[in-house]
């Protein structure tokens, strides 16, 4: 090593060289520069931890299946069914009580003979019948006009199958309910009863017998056979007078 008066000692050139390493060069008064470090490697991504967005959530099975039940029964209440206030006639033993009863699903052995007036409320799938049923007693049938007030619709049974004495009888009152100032702007519904016995009369005998085509012309009116033995055909002949009811709601009204 050699040295210079007062000052640190001076690396000999055997030392400069081993700093300098193999052919490199180091510059007097300066340390010799590190060698770089070589790249670390990034850390791989742990699973799970995928930064895309996450797809959106798919309702459960239990949840749609509630959404269906929901759809389906909760609906809220119907709308409330229309309702009319009708007067039944006709003479005794016409079967007007039996044919109401059994509309109304009541047991027969419960059906009594109506000697004064009756109400019962017939159910249908779209509309509430309020009938007022009159007894065709003799003492009787001259007071029905005063039960006429009100009244959206009438009506008429008949036995097809009685003596022609009643039948001249219901043809009469018939007549005379066709005609009344209370009664002769609304619909008629004519039940021609008890088809199911051997001495019924057919419809056309009966429109023929009460000149209904000429009497009833330019009113509502439908004349159907029935029997206690086809209640289906009766719920159709109403079925018929409630769309007629339906049609004069639907008239403008008169001044």
């Amino acid at each position: 090593m050699v040295t210079r008066g007062g000052n640190a000692p001076v690396p000999g050139a055997a030392a400069l060289r081993a700093a300098a390493g193999p052919g490199g060069s180091v510059r007097a008064g300066t340390a010799p520069e590190p060698a770089p470090r070589a790249a670390q490697p990034l850390p791989a991504a742990r699973a799970g931890t995928s930064r895309a967005q996450p797809s959106p959530a798919q309702p459960s099975p239990w949840y749609m299946d509630y959404l269906c039940f929901r759809g389906l029964c909760c609906k809220g209440p119907p709308p409330p069914r229309p309702e009319y206030d009708l007067v039944c006639i006709g003479l005794t033993g016409s079967g007007k009580t039996s044919l109401l009863s059994r509309l109304c699903s009541e047991s027969p052995e419960n059906v009594v003979s109506t000697t004064g007036f009756s109400i019962k409320a017939v159910p249908f799938q779209n509309a509430i019948l309020n009938v007022k049923e009159l007894g065709g007693a003799d003492n009787i049938r001259k007071y029905w006009s005063r039960y006429y007030q009100g009244s959206q619709g009438v009506i008429f049974v008949l036995d097809s199958a009685s003596s022609e004495d009643d039948l001249e009888t219901a043809r009469n009152e018939l007549h005379s309910a066709l005609q009344h100032p209370q009664l002769c702007t609304l619909p008629f519904l004519i039940l021609a009863n008890h088809q199911d016995k051997p001495a019924a009369r057919s419809v056309q005998e009966i429109k023929k017998y009460f000149e209904l085509e000429p009497l009833a012309r330019g009113k509502r009116w439908i004349l159907k056979p029935c029997s206690l033995d086809d209640m289906e055909a009766v719920k159709d002949s109403f079925a018929l007078l409630i769309n007629l009811l339906e049609e004069k709601d639907l008239e403008p009204s008169r001044m």
